[in-house]
């Protein structure tokens, strides 16, 4: 049987009206950034889109990474600056005999280091670390109550110096060696969390006769500068005090 006109166009129109009403189901477009879920058709929009964000949370843990990287960072240039001024101050004062030898000019670059030295101190409370405990050897002072600069070489201390120091009974000693291996002990009185007074209490001359101490013998010293290793401490008479340590279990006589 033949089709007419208008049966073939009602045919026709039978057949693509499921496909013309696809114009009216919900659609899901897809972006760069976001998935974007709409309940409405593609021309008319009464309703707010639906976003969902994958990539926030690969954000946060980027910048979080990016934050712990920065610090990890800093704190490895920090210890690269203090190891690089310690080996500098080491070749510095190497040929000083502690300070004796030291010219003006010499003075000041060590100064000078351990200025930046101090800079980066990480111990912000040394008399509560246990670092500063043990025998420290002298390696380098201004003090020429130590050096004795103005007397014949041969009646100078020719040997190690050394200071100890006992955080828990705040206790301090000094120990010359060759050739007159003389000692004192005393007393530290805390004045704030780095620095003390110390109140000599007895001398020992060529390390056997003990004499206490008439009450003169006192000062204040403060820890600029503490590690490991490497102790910086200033008098309040202005002088410089480098030691590192060589024995952190030594304990102060009581």
């Amino acid at each position: 049987m033949a089709l007419t006109s208008s049966s073939s166009s009602s045919a026709i129109t039978a057949l693509l009206k499921p496909h013309l009403q696809l114009s009216n189901e919900p659609i899901i477009s897809f972006s760069p950034s976001f998935f974007t879920l709409s309940s409405k058709p593609l021309l008319s929009s009464s309703k707010p889109n639906v976003k969902i964000n994958f990539f926030s949370s690969q954000t946060a843990v980027s910048l979080k990474w990016r934050t712990e990287a920065s610090i990890f960072s800093g704190l490895f240039t920090k210890s690269k600056d203090i190891k690089t001024l310690k080996d500098e101050l080491f070749d510095a004062i190497a040929p000083l005999d502690r300070g004796a030898e030291a010219a003006p000019e010499d003075q000041q670059r060590v100064d000078q280091i351990a200025l930046k030295l101090e800079a980066l101190n990480e111990i912000k409370e040394p008399l509560k670390s246990n670092l500063l405990n043990g025998k420290w050897e002298l390696l380098y002072t201004t003090s020429q109550s130590l050096l004795q600069t103005k007397r014949p070489k041969f009646l100078r201390p020719n040997g190690k110096i050394y200071q100890a120091i006992n955080v828990d009974t705040l206790r301090a000693q000094n120990m010359e060696t060759w050739p007159f291996f003389n000692q004192a002990t005393a007393n530290l009185v805390p004045i704030n969390a780095r620095r003390v007074a110390v109140k000599f209490d007895y001398f020992r001359i060529v390390g056997l006769i003990p004499i206490k101490s008439p009450g003169s013998g006192r000062g204040q010293l403060e820890i600029t500068y503490l590690d490991e290793e490497l102790r910086i401490s200033r008098g309040n008479r202005e002088n410089l005090f480098i030691l590192k340590v060589v024995d952190p279990s030594y304990r102060v006589p009581l």
